[in-house]
């Protein structure tokens, strides 16, 4: 098997080249970031997505046999369901390139195609597969990446994949927000009853992406899967990240607090300045994010890793990054500067 990722530079993808390395799987990634982990380079093709010539070349000079479709612009900052779509362009249009590009290529068995959980609101369980409830831009987006995959007519087996809120080793938003606002003893959590939300640790999203790709074809075409783990219960995640990352818990304040917490956020924000919590944070820790993941479990198996596992790992993949971070201390005691992997 030979495998092209888009989007492989990212988040679940570089966990993704990771495993794939260790198992020796050949795969090439295109991506036009370069890996976070610079040994992943050697894999590496730079290459924008939105370039479909230059995408078309690389497929037909790697002759895959099948694609993992990861590369997305994922923020949800735009909330207006009505508003330009260009500016997630990379999942509309840069989708359907990959997608001819696809087609294009006769040596491709198999593909995988990244949506996100976010096709639905938080409340709302799609009563089937093309049940669609976005509250964002970026979720509109991404309902357009599955009708696009619907629509394109492959000769090869494809599979939809929605990732739940996946957190794991080189998720830079948990390293530059959360961790270090814990660290600094300023995370507070809203005293309101259990909350629980869809968390999928990045390690079995791995292992699920690869059920599908080694699966018989017809067991997996045409089919959507909610890719992460069974939904958690929020306070006792981030109590277990605090007591592996810091060996305290966090402190858990009144609702009402946060909340005004929350709005001063708001505030500051509107002049860019930084805040531990605003009212989309507050909201999130405060209301139940489910998605129908029984699907994935029936079809793929249960995933592997615990949440305490993940936490470990996670935990100490931020450690190594801060000490890479620190300043080396040379013999001769002139201190050498040291640039993060990420900086």
């Amino acid at each position: 098997m030979k495998v092209l990722i888009t989007g492989g530079s990212g988040f679940i993808g570089t966990n993704l080249v990771e495993d794939f390395l260790k198992k020796g799987i050949s795969f090439l990634n295109v991506d036009w970031n370069p890996p976070l982990n610079h040994l992943h380079l050697p894999f590496w093709k730079d290459c924008d997505i939105m370039d479909k010539n230059a995408l078309q070349e690389i497929f037909s000079s790697y002759q895959p046999t099948a694609v993992i479709h990861l590369a997305a612009r994922t923020d949800t900052d735009i909330y207006e369901l009505d508003g330009d779509l260009n500016e997630y362009i990379q999942n509309t249009e840069g989708t359907l390139h990959v997608l001819d590009c696809i087609r294009n290529t006769p040596s491709v068995e198999r593909s995988i195609i990244t949506s996100s959980m976010f096709v639905c609101k938080a409340g709302y369980l799609p009563k089937h597969d093309q049940d669609f409830e976005p509250f964002t831009l970026y979720g509109v987006s991404k309902v357009l990446t599955e009708r696009y995959t619907r629509e394109a007519n492959l000769d090869c087996s494809w599979t939809i994949i929605r990732p739940q809120t996946i957190w794991g080793p080189y998720s830079l938003r948990y390293r530059d927000v959360m961790f270090k606002v814990m660290q600094k003893g300023l995370y507070f959590h809203p005293s309101k009853k259990d909350v629980y939300r869809a968390y999928g640790y990045v390690g079995n999203v791995v292992w699920q992406i690869q059920q599908i790709l080694f699966s018989d074809k017809a067991r997996v075409h045409q089919q959507v899967f909610y890719v992460g783990d069974e939904a958690v219960n929020l306070l006792e995640w981030v109590q277990c990240v605090s007591r592996k990352l810091t060996g305290k818990t966090v402190r858990v304040i009144p609702t009402y607090m946060v909340k005004g917490l929350a709005f001063t956020g708001d505030l500051l924000k509107r002049f860019n300045i930084s805040f531990p919590i605003t009212s989309t944070r507050f909201n999130s820790m405060t209301q139940d994010y489910l998605t129908p993941i029984e699907k994935s479990y029936k079809y793929l198996g249960r995933p592997p890793f615990s949440m305490e596992e993940g936490v470990k790992e996670i935990v100490g993949w931020y450690e190594a990054e801060r000490k890479k971070a620190e300043p080396r201390v040379k013999k001769n005691i002139k201190v050498e500067e040291v640039s993060s992997a990420f900086s």
